[in-house]
């Protein structure tokens, strides 16, 4: 039976495509994984990766032996954690990737009471607005919304979020307030533009009743981050179209007034992403309900709807 050591190298690498990324998820040199690949194929007799000075690939039998192994030892590994776990609290690096806003206004309050309960933990949290590869990359969990659900992974929606209109005090001084979304074409809009497509987003809007209306505002400023758009909103430069975990602190202060009331977009879930394992990491588990039992507490799922 070939040693864990050199499999778990050979698996790390062909996943990172380098024996440096697979060291540092390691926590060993790249040498020491390179020579337990390199062990690996002596004792195989068979060569695994076509190295380069850029990346390794994987030969016909380096790919058939990572579909035979990565699930079982991937398993084996979580039984090993688990039982090494059994008899102590939860411990160890939590690393989790959020949208930058959302987690400094959602996930960060909640951290004092997360750290009094689990003190052995250590947060590593990752604040960037980009889709990760959370097995991939290594993250025991995600937060945000229109991650792509890769197969081996669990989604828990904490709320389904609304985008509404919104606007300043002093924006909406001695003006007559919009009634349908077609009245917004006569105000300045602060747009969004799409980081995916380039493009400026265009917002249809929904009531009850099932009526729908495109929400074309003058644009008069372009950004392409909701949190800029509401301090841009709060200073009275225009109307903004604001997902509610943005708005809606704002709009219970009374610093942001809600325009067309009863009119609102679907923006699609928020959703808590972590990978589906019978045997998940204590920290993991421990944090997974810790999340969905504080936005429940919170009320996080009404107050980020607009209907």
């Amino acid at each position: 039976m070939q040693p864990l050591s050199h499999l778990e190298s050979f698996v790390q690498s062909a996943e990172f495509g380098s024996f440096s990324a697979a060291a540092r998820r390691m926590g060993l040199t790249p040498a020491a994984v390179s020579k337990n690949v390199a062990r690996l194929e002596a004792n195989l007799s068979v060569r695994l990766f076509q190295r380069s000075t850029r990346r390794l690939v994987l030969t016909e039998g380096g790919q058939r032996l990572l579909q035979q192994i990565s699930t079982p030892l991937a398993t084996l590994a979580d039984a090993v954690e688990h039982a090494a776990e059994a008899d102590r609290a939860p411990a160890g690096t939590l690393k989790v990737s959020m949208g930058q806003a959302f987690g400094r206004a959602y996930l960060v309050p909640l951290l004092g009471e997360f750290l009094q309960r689990y003190p052995a933990i250590q947060p590593d949290w990752r604040f960037e607005n980009r889709q990760v590869d959370l097995i991939g990359e290594g993250f025991d969990a995600g937060i945000g919304g229109g991650l792509n659900l890769n197969p081996g992974m669990v989604a828990r929606t904490l709320g389904t979020i609304h985008i509404v209109a919104v606007a300043s005090r002093a924006q909406l001084q001695g003006r007559k307030a919009p009634r349908h979304p077609s009245d917004l074409a006569q105000w300045d809009g602060i747009a969004r533009r799409s980081i995916q497509t380039g493009r400026i987003h265009v917002v249809t809007l929904r009531n009850k009743a099932g009526d729908a209306a495109a929400a074309e505002l003058r644009p008069r400023i372009v950004f392409d981050d909701p949190e800029a758009m509401c301090q841009a909103a709060l200073m009275g430069l225009g109307v903004a179209l604001l997902p509610m975990p943005f708005a809606q602190p704002w709009l219970a202060s009374g610093d942001l007034v809600r325009l067309l009331p009863g009119w609102w977009s679907d923006a699609g879930p928020t959703s808590l992403y972590y990978p589906d394992k019978k045997l998940l990491p204590a920290r993991t588990r421990v944090f997974v309900d810790f999340i969905i039992e504080q936005f429940s507490q919170r009320g996080f799922a009404q107050r980020v709807r607009g209907d």
